[in-house]
Order: C-alpha cells, then sequence, then structure tokens
C-alpha cells in the first residue's frame, strides 16, 4: 500500500500563493476589479475575526519555542 505524502508548510503556502496569484491575475485580466475587493473584504473580516477570537493569553513562551527552551 502506497504512503500518502502530506506536503510541507512551507509547499502548501507556496501552492496556495500561487493559486491566488493565478486567480487574482485572471480576475484583473477579465476586468473584474468589483469580484477583488469583495473578496479582499472578506478575506479582511475573517482575518480580524480569527484575531479577535484568538486566545493569545494562555500561550506561553515555551509552546512558541518548543524544546528550544529546555
Amino acid at each position: 500500500m502506497a504512503e500518502k505524502k502530506k506536503l510541507s508548510r512551507r509547499m502548501s503556502a507556496l501552492l496556495w500563493l500561487v493559486g491566488v496569484a493565478i486567480v487574482i491575475g485572471v480576475l484583473i485580466a477579465m476586468h473584474q476589479i468589483a469580484i477583488i475587493y469583495l473578496i479582499a473584504t472578506v478575506a479582511l473580516v475573517a482575518l480580524l475575526l480569527i484575531v479577535a477570537y484568538s486566545d493569545l493569553e494562555k500561550i506561553d513562551r515555551q509552546d512558541i519555542l518548543g524544546s528550544e527552551a529546555d
């Protein structure tokens, strides 16, 4: 049975970046600037909601650094 390879975080981020760049490029080429404004607004609201509901007080320095703090 073949093992499933999981993409690294860097490769996943690069794929997302390329995908978003292609979508934005196509929308600009098709002169759909209003859709780009809508996507940007929804993305900004989502980012603000994630930051607003994240519990930053419960994160320790050890959680951030991992085993390096030892």
